[in-house]
């Protein structure tokens, strides 16, 4: 599964500013990140009057806009979705997921604190704290960085999560999951389709092959 490291800290504390910062400075270092904002208080991307806004208001389920540059879709949910399962579904190749928020979570925090805001940082090692942003002087039984010592972050985070991580081959999905595999299973998937495609009409080695398999429900 692709790291998973949550920014926290109290509301205005300036997390979204911290992470301004430090997705650039691991982009730099050849890594591909993918973020994910928690909002409590629900969210609406489209604009009122807006085509999109129109198609979700006259009741589709799942509306996509697509350009030359990006696309995006919006989907609705019966339920808030673990964040494992928005990393799972949604992030493919990323090398590292930020998450902004979701402080309840079981997943490693690097906290951003102020004195000014907070009289205490709001989590602990025992909430799975890794690392925290700050110039007060408290104390701490994890490492400690300054506001602007974004590379020292980057690095940390690096060491510990990115340096010897390889880039899956293949990706398989169960019902928008991704599902993890060893190296060996993934090479052995690898290798079966393209020695059974490769027999097609109309072969031609692509850059990436997908394929998608729809079960019927007696599978």
């Amino acid at each position: 599964m692709v790291p998973i490291v949550c920014v926290v800290g109290a509301s205005n504390v300036g997390k979204t500013t911290f992470l301004e910062k430090l997705i650039p400075a691991l982009t730099r270092r050849g890594y591909l990140v993918g973020t994910v904002k928690h909002d409590v208080h629900g969210f609406d991307m489209d604009r009122e009057g807006k085509d999109t806004w129109r198609h979700a208001r006259a009741g589709a389920q799942t509306i996509a806009i697509s350009s030359p540059e990006r696309v995006a879709s919006i989907r609705t949910v019966p339920h808030e979705l673990p964040l494992e399962d928005v990393v799972a579904r949604y992030f493919w190749d990323e090398d590292l997921v930020l998450a902004e928020g979701f402080k309840r979570s079981i997943f490693p925090k690097i906290e951003v604190f102020r004195s000014a805001i907070e009289p205490q940082p709001l989590c602990s090692s025992a909430d799975n704290l890794i690392a925290l942003v700050t110039d007060a002087p408290v104390e701490a039984d994890v490492p400690r960085f300054g506001f602007d010592d974004v590379e020292g972050v980057a690095h940390f985070l690096e060491s510990r999560y990115l340096k010897d991580r390889k880039r899956p081959r293949v990706l398989v999905q169960l019902d928008g999951k991704k599902l993890p595999m060893k190296d060996f299973v993934q090479d052995f998937i690898a290798g079966g389709l393209l020695g059974m495609v490769s027999q097609l009409r109309g072969w031609k080695r692509p850059k990436q092959l997908r394929v998608t398999i729809t079960l019927g429900v007696d599978v």
